[in-house]
Formats: C-alpha cells, sequence, structure tokens
C-alpha cells in the first residue's frame, strides 16, 4: 500500500525585499510559477497532496494562479496563517501585518496533515533531487525521527546582495545547531554573520545551510500546541517570530532524538531580490534543455 506523503508549501510572507507577491511572478517559458517546479517534482518523487499556508486575503489569487495549474494534477488543501490564530490569553498588536513565523504557519496546518510531511518555500526552487531524498527519509522514518535537507551554500547564494540562511553545524549526521545568519560575498569569500549579533565569520562553498526543507512527522503538531503559548507570552508580540528551526530542534530533543541532516547537491533559487528573476529562468532554461523538465511544464 502506497504510504501518503504531504509536501507543505509556506507562503504567507509578504516579499518585502522583493516588493510584491513574488510566489505568483511567472519564471517558466509558459508563464510557470517557481512552485510549479516544486510541486512537479514532489508529485514524480512520491508526494500525493500539498497543503498551501497563505494568507486568508491571497485565497482567491492562489486558487486561480497556482491552484489553477496544479489542482487536477494531486490533492490541494487551503490553510490560513492568521495572527488571531492563538490561544486564549495572547493578544497580538492589532498593527502587527507580518505574519507570526514559519512555526506558526506549521502551527496553522496542524489540523489537516496526518502523515509525514515535508516543508518548503513557496518562493524556492529546490531541485527534484532535494525533494526526492526528503521523500525517501519520510517513508521510513520512525514517527519520532525528523531531518533537515542541507544544501550547499555555494548553491544557494544570489548574485545581487546578501541572503538568510541557517549555516548547519553537524556531528556524524545528526544536526548540532543551526546559526541563523545573513550570508555574503566579501573579497571573494563566503562570510556568514549570525543574526544574533556574533561576529561573522567565514564558511566555504560546501558548508551546508538550512532552506527550509524539513522532514517531519504529525509529532511535532502536540509541541507545537503545547509550546506556543509560552513563547509568545515570553517574547515580544510587536516583533518576534516563532520559527520553524527551533521548534524542530527543541520538539527532537524532548523525545531524545537529534535530527538527521541529509546532504543534496541540488541547485537552490529564490527570488529575495527583483534582480534574481533573471538568474533564475536561466537555471530553469538550463533544466529545460538538460531534459528535468518539459518546456511546457503541465503539457
Amino acid at each position: 500500500m502506497k504510504k501518503d506523503l504531504t509536501l507543505l508549501v509556506l507562503a504567507a510572507g509578504m516579499g518585502s525585499r522583493f516588493g510584491g507577491l513574488k510566489q505568483i511572478e511567472p519564471v517558466g517559458p509558459n508563464g510557470e510559477f517557481i512552485i510549479d517546479y516544486s510541486i512537479k517534482d514532489a508529485i514524480l518523487v512520491g508526494f500525493n497532496k500539498v497543503v498551501f499556508v497563505i494568507k486568508e486575503e491571497n485565497y482567491e489569487i492562489f486558487k486561480s494562479t497556482i491552484g489553477k495549474h496544479i489542482e487536477d494534477k494531486i490533492k490541494v488543501e487551503y490553510v490560513f496563517q492568521d495572527n488571531k490564530n492563538v490561544p486564549e490569553g495572547i493578544n497580538i498588536p492589532k498593527n502587527r501585518v507580518k505574519p507570526l513565523g514559519t512555526a506558526h504557519a506549521l502551527y496553522s496546518a496542524k489540523d489537516v496533515i496526518k502523515e509525514n510531511f515535508a516543508v518548503i518555500n513557496a518562493d524556492d526552487f529546490y531541485g527534484r533531487e532535494g525533494l526526492k531524498e526528503a521523500a525517501n527519509y519520510l517513508l521510513t522514518c520512525a514517527s519520532d525521527e525528523y531531518a533537515i535537507i542541507g544544501y550547499k551554500v555555494g548553491n544557494t547564494l544570489s548574485e545581487n546582495g546578501s541572503v538568510k540562511r541557517g549555516v548547519v553545524f553537524e556531528s556524524n549526521g545528526y544536526l548540532d545547531k543551526l546559526v541563523e545568519s545573513e550570508v555574503y560575498l566579501k573579497d571573494d569569500k563566503i562570510m556568514a554573520r549570525p543574526l544574533d549579533k556574533e561576529e561573522s565569520f567565514e564558511i566555504n562553498f560546501d558548508t551546508l545551510v538550512s532552506m527550509n526543507l524539513f522532514c517531519l512527522t504529525p509529532r511535532i503538531f502536540p509541541y507545537l500546541e503545547k509550546s506556543i503559548k509560552d513563547f509568545f507570552l515570553n517574547n515580544d508580540l510587536a516583533t518576534t517570530e516563532w520559527l520553524a528551526p527551533n521548534v524542530v530542534f527543541e520538539s527532537a530533543k524532548e523525545m531524545n532524538k537529534k535530527v538527521k541532516v541529509i546532504k543534496t547537491n541540488s541547485k537552490h533559487y529564490g527570488i529575495t531580490y527583483k534582480e534574481d528573476l533573471d538568474s533564475l529562468k536561466r537555471g530553469i532554461q538550463k533544466e529545460i534543455e538538460v531534459g528535468t523538465y518539459k518546456k511546457d511544464l503541465w503539457g
């Protein structure tokens, strides 16, 4: 019997640096969106459901664009990341527009995911190998085991400015810590500036980073429900973000488990900046030329 696998797509971010709703910016030769390629890859490697976490006000535009492309190819569900979706006693300021973080996005999907699942961002191109590694892991992992897919940082950089990456520190194939950092080039060196204001450090092309491609099981949801109130009651409700890397690491630790690190050679493309569109389109064109994708992706 085939095992169900879900792809959870985080798509509630506003794309402030890009300057718009970048998830529905055409990038393929026939108007395909960046997420089309991830969904195509996901179907080919064994995923049979996709759940989009979006803002409620974007539902109609998502359904009429992305949904129109894929709803006859794979089961699709939508959940809304709403700042009011928090336990009683937590009062998020009304003037806060920015979503509450990637862990809160996971929390928003707790009622619709009952099977093992992978997490990706809607505005990142992950490559088929990365998603295949995720599917292979999720088909065999125990219910209390998680993993992240680690990308070589040199395969994830932007030509147009710094990018945020979680620098992976591992031992024996398991995660020791993620250092969320601003990664940038300086004098032909790759530097990582930790977001907690610690001193910058040099990394090399093959240093692994997290692109938020997590491999999780439904065991994460009870942890989220248990920890959400404590987190938001002890942080600044106007600005703080509840982050998925932290809850994945903490949930595994609570189960006396470690998070497995799975390496991929996949090339990552993102559209952090408008200027990234050109390099993304060139990358997709190369994939078409070598036969990874058809020119008309869904044709």
